[in-house]
């Protein structure tokens, strides 16, 4: 397969790494793959490290990407859980693959 990259043209390769990219995006999908749902604050306490604003900022990206689902249960309080999409699911295999591949990689520190 011949890859052409047109810095002026949004190509698939591109398109993907705007949805893992970034510093959270990736370990939150990550997270997001091991349970079928996830509440807010267990996502931010596995997270660790990321603030509230960053972790809602990547979760409102990737629901805008299709890649996360958010449902709302309206009880008192208010709770809100957040799952991968089928879209998001079929990156779990790319994401274990990149997990494995800096696994192998990782310099020793």
């Amino acid at each position: 397969m011949k890859y052409e990259f047109d810095i002026n043209k949004l190509c698939p390769a591109t398109f993907s790494f705007q949805v893992v990219g970034g510093k959270w995006n990736l370990p939150l999908l990550a997270v997001l793959s091991e349970q079928d749902s996830i509440r807010y604050n267990e996502l931010k306490r596995q997270l660790g490290g990321i603030t509230a604003t960053t972790l809602t900022n990547a979760l409102k990206e990737l629901i805008a990407y299709g890649i996360v689902h958010r449902e709302a249960y309206m009880e008192t309080p208010l709770r809100v859980e957040y799952s991968l999409t089928e879209s998001g699911k079929e990156l779990v295999p790319l994401i274990e693959a990149i997990v494995s591949w800096g696994g192998k990689h990782m310099p020793e520190s």
